[in-house]
């Protein structure tokens, strides 16, 4: 069924506003894998009360406008729209705790025809709700498979990053929990299709699968590891799109190609031999820029 164009583009957002506590960036951080070797010191100081710091991807579950899509009024078929791709600039690290405000709105909306769907591209920003400092921007594309046709601008003015013919300049491979959606849920996306292995399995999976944001988090993880790069405040972008689903237990290999600052990345399941996060960028400041 076709969107109402300026409905969609025009959806009235209220500011959310939500405070969190280190026990708050200690369960992410541990949903994201972090802390699976409970001897690794660079894990340790985001799954660790002492010295505490936050990991740069936690700004993904904050200010969170809830399932705005699911409204009826909206006319979007939810059982049709997939996360597409998500993309996070940081202006600001997060502090450990504190109140933040989401302020929310959709930027663009492509019409990719009545056959194929439409992307509808929602932006959020993460301010500390008493200064009004920026954290960071966040840029979420959902895919609605249902709702193309709408007359509406069919061209995507954001190109996907390229991922060079060539081998890969470094590549690690993360192994992730059995537990890791059930673990990461408690971050606040209670999906049911992440826990419960019948809805899972009525919606064409063998089992529930990992959250997608949850897989960013492991991607941004596993390049920092693999660059050793122990300042995590270096991390200013990552971006990605979504190509297929992973399931909690799986091994997450990441690839990546630099050029400066920035890098061409992507993550094969290792055991299925399926690319799951694909076309990804990222910019990690260099040491002396950071200093």
């Amino acid at each position: 069924m076709p969107l109402d164009y300026e409905k969609i583009l025009n959806w009235r957002f209220d500011d959310v506003v939500q405070s969190y506590v280190p026990k708050d960036c200690i369960l992410y951080a541990l949903g994201i894998g972090l802390g699976l070797d409970p001897l690794d010191a660079d894990d340790l100081k985001f799954v660790y009360e002492k010295n505490l710091q936050t990991f740069p991807t936690l700004a993904l579950i904050l200010g969170y406008p809830g399932p705005w899509m699911a409204d009826p009024e909206t006319g979007i078929d939810m059982l049709k729209v997939l996360h597409a791709e998500q993309s996070l600039d940081i202006v600001k690290p997060l502090p450990k705790e504190g109140t933040i405000r989401g302020k929310v709105k959709v930027v663009e909306i492509i019409d990719k025809g009545k056959d194929k769907g439409a992307l509808i591209v929602v932006e959020r920003k993460i301010v500390d709700d008493k200064t009004r400092d920026l954290y960071c921007i966040q840029r979420s594309t959902a895919f609605a498979r249902g709702n193309g046709g709408f007359d509406g601008p069919v061209s995507h003015s954001k190109k996907p990053q390229p991922i060079p013919d060539s081998s890969p300049h470094v590549s690690i491979e993360m192994p992730t929990s059995t537990q890791s959606a059930l673990l990461y849920r408690l971050s606040g996306d209670y999906n049911i299709l992440h826990a419960d292995p019948a809805v899972a399995k009525k919606a064409g999976f063998r089992a529930p699968i990992l959250h997608g944001l949850a897989s960013f988090g492991v991607a941004a993880h596993s390049l920092m590891k693999a660059l050793n790069v122990e300042d995590s405040t270096r991390l200013k972008h990552f971006s990605l799109r979504f190509s297929a689903p992973v399931y909690p237990g799986e091994t997450l290999r990441t690839e990546a190609w630099a050029d400066g600052e920035t890098l061409a990345f992507r993550t094969t399941a290792v055991e299925r031999d399926v690319v799951v996060l694909n076309n990804g960028r990222a910019i990690i400041e260099s040491d002396e820029r950071s200093c």
